[in-house]
């Protein structure tokens, strides 16, 4: 005997004590499926006979029960349930979750129950056993009324042993099914235009009427949305096309609100006869009875929506929330196919929708249609194609997996909207999904591709990174990057150095990279690029609400100029320099992602130089000064002074180094052509990343751009080593040593491969090797006195380099989430990750 019952189900046992219950769920269920009003209980007070628990027992077991119902697991309670008090509160919460309430009633005989209970160890009173077995008598006439939507029973202890549960999965759940979809948005009876969107999708069509055959290009399936009827021109023909590949296991297709209400006045309800199905019904007037009762059996069998490729994928006509995907009520049905309202009326009389999808974080992609819009809409994970064909707009198909888009013109307008097509900036209906939850970003952890563990984020550096994002970063719709930290090479043990190349190169050497690019190292400030082809751009790719010619912003997410007007002149120069090196179309895309340096330094540090370096310098020479002349004199009135005269001048030659060093990165800035740019990462385009693409690439690519604009736009300098090759180490020793002297800050060192790995995991994709000048500004004036460099070269490398290793990782992962179009927020966890990154107690001179 089968008792078959749903997957997605709330499994309720009735009966007396000692009917059997306990014992066929051990048998039938998986023990973790089974909540034991007899197990909580005990866990509540040791006791499971104890009937003084029960109360707290049945609070924590409800608990439980919430829980897996909520992650959409099987649950069965065991208990007696022969009170219908105890049994409402299961029903709700079942009804609370979208979960079938089933019920499995153990209706054998009383003495049955009192025979078994006499052989347990811990025995109930004989009259406790016969209420419960009067109260069950009472209950069996009542079940479906209550709400339960599966009622089976066994009268006898044999006949509870040969029951066999079987599991039926529900009729939403296609998960099975991969691949791949065309997926068609509303189409109202324009029959023409989907038989020309199904012949671009590459689908044959032959025939008419009832010889109609369409036959799909191979392997690929049909998915239609709903709203097959109602306002256009042959609304028979297109049920027709439907009906025939469905049948014929070419499509699926779920009901839209149009076609749920004429199966309702095909049933005899009574519904208002307009919004188009008064054309549908005269249209209809034309076919044979026997043809309607099979349409009519046809929209009967169609179910709200659809869960496929392994939950990677929903279809709906209206949507469909993360928490209703793959679970069936009446709540879900409506939901998907009307979406969500608030109960008022627009100006139009029409209702006004909730955009869902605002808030939608789930992982599936949701494809749905309903309102009509001129353009699909991506939102989060979610994909509005409803482009209003019938109102004289375009019919759309979405191509899954290979996330395409595809539609051909309405032939004319077949009626006119009640509420004119609104456009995605319309303030209705607009969704950028760009809304910024709290709770988007405040992870503990991020997992990313390059690391097989997550990264770790406390909530102290996700407090600090959360203040400056809400309060000092650019329009959140801009950050789709924040760069990393960069470590220095291990320690020097040279005389008067603090860093030298062979360290740096010898990191790679001995983890079995052998061929590196040392850069130059420009002293300016970090700033992300983003340029695009026009100023349209930004609204339709980023979604930002000014056309501009992009956005240039500081690693901390800050804008870089206060002046926009400056900021904006520059990427126009770049903007034109990428055309006329022929970029645009050469990488297919319509924006590029660059991480550069911005000179001069004193441009964005202009403070610091002020405030720290120019009066470190200025006391000191003056102090100095005074110093020297007073031993000088000293010496020269033979006091013994000459050791304390030698250090003090050796330290004001170190201020005057000092000073000199930090004057080299500042210059006054007058006009645009004061400004340098060195690009140095080409990051990404639309649809691409290019850490795939090796370093010297990055270089050559970003030379052909600064070769059209050498007044404001800098290449960098490099060259490629093997670090095997001692003659090729010497040269960039040589290199280094030659750009340091002359006042150069230094460079940086990287694998050839954008990424390397070696069985222990990620190497660094940089390291800094800084000029012993240069690091005189980071370290002090007399930061090369011998004492000083003994006390300095102890310093730790560790947790600089493990912070680079994971701001590295979550930047591209930011941007590799970015040009897949995954949700904005998912790429705001990654930027918010590396600001939350940054407030680690780490040495900021390293």
């Amino acid at each position: 005997m089968q008792w078959k019952i749903p997957e997605c189900s709330l499994v309720v046992l009735i009966g007396a004590s000692g009917s059997g219950k306990s014992t066929f769920a051990m048998r039938a269920f998986k023990e973790t499926e089974v909540l034991s009003s007899d197990f909580f209980r005990a866990m509540v007070s040791d006791d499971e006979s104890d009937q003084s628990a029960s109360r707290a027992a049945f609070e924590v077991l409800h608990h439980v029960a919430a829980k897996r119902l909520e992650r959409k697991r099987l649950t069965v309670i065991d208990a007696t349930n022969v009170q219908p008090d105890g049994r409402k509160e299961l029903i709700a919460l079942a009804k609370k979750y979208h979960m079938i309430p089933v019920a499995l009633v153990m209706d054998v005989a009383e003495s049955v129950c009192q025979q078994h209970n006499a052989m347990r160890e811990r025995k109930l009173a004989p009259h406790v056993i016969k209420r419960q077995h009067r109260a069950l008598k009472r209950s069996l006439k009542d079940l479906k009324q209550e709400g339960f939507r599966y009622i089976y029973k066994a009268h006898t202890p044999e006949e509870l042993r040969q029951v066999e549960i079987v599991r039926e999965r529900p009729w939403v759940d296609k998960s099975e099914e991969t691949g791949p979809f065309d997926i068609i948005g509303d189409i109202h009876g324009c029959y023409a235009e989907l038989v020309e969107l199904l012949e671009k999708l590459g689908y044959r069509v032959t025939g008419t009427g009832a010889d109609i055959r369409v036959e799909p290009p191979v392997g690929r399936r049909a998915i239609f949305l709903g709203d097959l009827v109602d306002r256009g021109p042959d609304s028979p023909s297109v049920l027709r096309l439907v009906m025939s590949m469905v049948k014929q296991g070419k499509a699926l297709c779920v009901p839209g609100n149009h076609d749920v209400k004429l199966l309702k006045k095909l049933n005899g309800r009574q519904v208002q006869v307009k919004h188009g199905l008064e054309v549908t019904l005269a249209q209809l007037e034309r076919e044979s009875p026997e043809w309607i009762e099979e349409m009519r059996q046809f929209l009967q069998r169609l179910v709200s929506h659809y869960v496929l490729d392994d939950g990677k994928l929903v279809v709906a006509h209206a949507g469909m929330k993360e928490e209703y995907q793959g679970r069936a009520s009446s709540v879900i049905r409506d939901f998907a196919l009307y979406g969500e309202t608030t109960g008022e009326t627009d100006e139009f009389g029409l209702p006004v929708r909730l955009n869902w999808a605002e808030s939608y974080r789930g992982r599936a992609t949701v494809v749905y249609g309903h309102t009509p819009i001129p353009e699909p809409i991506w939102c989060n994970r979610t994909l509005n194609i409803d482009t209003g064909c019938v109102f004289g707009g375009k019919l759309t198909a979405f191509r899954y997996p290979e996330n395409e888009l595809v539609s051909v013109p309405a032939r004319q307008v077949y009626a006119e909207p009640v509420r004119p097509l609104v456009s995605a900036d319309d303030s209705v209906m607009k969704q950028d999904g760009t809304r910024i939850d709290v709770e988007d970003v405040r992870k503990d952890r991020i997992q990313t591709r390059l690391l097989a563990s997550p990264v770790h984020i406390h909530k102290d550096q996700a407090a600090a990174a959360l203040e400056t994002m809400s309060r000092f970063a650019i329009d959140p719709k801009w950050l789709i990057y924040l760069p990393p930290t960069m470590s220095p090479s291990e320690t020097s043990g040279q005389p008067g150095y603090l860093e030298h190349p062979e360290e740096a190169l010898r990191y790679y050497g001995q983890r079995g990279v052998l061929r590196v690019i040392c850069e130059e190292k420009h002293m300016g400030s970090r700033a992300v690029v983003i340029v695009c082809r026009n100023k349209q751009v930004p609204l339709e790719r980023f979604g930002v609400a000014e056309a501009s010619w992009g956005i240039i912003y500081t690693r901390t997410g800050r804008r870089f100029f206060e002046d926009v007007s400056v900021e904006q002149a520059l990427l126009e120069r770049l903007q034109r320099s990428i055309t006329q090196a022929g970029l645009w179309d050469e990488l297919k895309t319509d924006w590029v992602c660059l991480d550069c340096e911005l000179m001069p330094w004193s441009a964005k540090a202009q403070e610091l130089i002020r405030q720290q370096y120019a009066k470190v310098g200025s006391a000191s020479r003056f102090a100095l000064n005074g110093a020297v002349s007073l031993l000088q004199q000293a010496v020269t009135g033979g006091r013994h002074a000459e050791a304390l005269l030698s250090r003090f001048q050796e330290k004001r030659e170190n201020s005057r180094r000092f000073v000199e060093a930090y004057r080299r990165y500042s210059w006054r800035v007058q006009g645009l052509a004061d400004y340098k740019l060195a690009p140095f990462h080409l990051l990404a385009t639309e649809g691409r990343v290019y850490s795939d693409h090796d370093h010297l690439w990055h270089m050559e690519t970003i030379a052909r751009i600064c070769k059209q604009d050498t007044e404001v736009l800098l290449a960098t300098r490099y060259r490629v080593v093997n670090v095997n090759q001692p003659a090729e180490v010497e040269a960039a020793i040589a290199w280094w040593l030659e750009m340091t002297e002359a006042g150069g800050e230094g460079m940086v060192v990287k694998p050839l491969s954008f990424i390397s790995t070696t069985k222990h995991g990620l190497l660094q994709p940089a390291v800094k090797c800084r000029g012993r000048e240069y690091l005189r500004i980071i370290y002090g004036p007399d930061y090369t006195l011998e004492a000083n460099l003994t006390r300095l070269r102890k310093r730790g490398l560790k947790q600089k380099r493990s912070l680079a290793l994971r701001e590295f990782a979550l930047g591209l992962e930011g941007l590799a989430r970015f040009v897949a179009k995954e949700p904005l927020y998912r790429v705001h966890e990654c930027a918010f990750g590396v600001m939350a990154l940054e407030s680690e107690p780490i040495d900021p001179r390293l």
